[in-house]
């Protein structure tokens, strides 16, 4: 048992690290997580049932991973070569496009949670 809280504690610093250091080093994370409370703000404000309040909540929450991944796959790639390849570029732009499709579910949800 002393183990598993030992292995839960550094997951949390490595967790917490990796976070810090995207705050940190980039602009796009930073602007989500502001884009986040700002939605979250209105998700509280408006009247929402509580699905509709956790599925908003969810899915910012889920773009915030994307661009974590979106991050780690630049920094991997950069690590390799900071050479142009058209390998690299293309995961590049894969991990963009992951974070635009996750924001683009955030936007639906916000559109069927006040039209519908």
């Amino acid at each position: 048992m002393l183990y598993f809280f030992k292995r839960l504690r550094l997951r949390v610093i490595w967790s917490w690290d990796g976070f810090s250091d995207v705050w940190r080093s980039e602009y796009s994370f930073r602007s989500w997580i502001w884009a986040n409370i700002a939605s979250a703000g209105l998700a509280f404000v408006l009247p929402l049932t509580g699905g509709e309040r956790a599925l908003i909540l969810a899915l910012g929450i889920l773009v915030l991973a994307a661009e974590l991944f979106n991050s780690a796959i630049e920094r991997v790639v950069d690590d390799i070569s900071r050479q142009e390849r058209d390998l690299a570029k293309q995961a590049k732009d894969a991990g963009s496009a992951a974070v635009a499709v996750t924001a683009t579910a955030v936007g639906v949800a916000w559109v069927a949670v006040l039209v519908w």
